[in-house]
């Protein structure tokens, strides 16, 4: 399992923008990748892929999350869904 930290950019947080960018981009990737805030235990964590899951974790402006998956080999689409999450969209 390998994990990417990132910490929510967009000033209103993980809403419908960025979770649908998020969303599409996980669902494009040939991975498994699940989301979580940080320090919640692994089965608190939604799939990457559902924009409705993503939303419903509630996270903030300024919240660090974290991204899990199983595959040893997808560090870069890790690091992709990080961009994303790094990223303010409400600029």
């Amino acid at each position: 399992m390998i994990e990417r930290t990132a910490v929510i950019a967009s000033t209103a947080g993980l809403h419908a923008r960025p979770a649908a960018l998020l969303a599409e981009t996980a669902g494009d990737l040939d991975v498994e990748v699940t989301i979580a805030r940080v320090g919640e235990p692994l089965d608190e964590a939604v799939d990457a892929d559902s924009m409705l899951s993503l939303m419903s974790l509630g996270v903030e402006h300024g919240e660090a999350v974290v991204l899990r998956t199983e595959d040893d080999a997808a560090t870069e689409a890790l690091e992709t869904l990080a961009r994303i999450l790094e990223t303010n969209h409400d600029a």
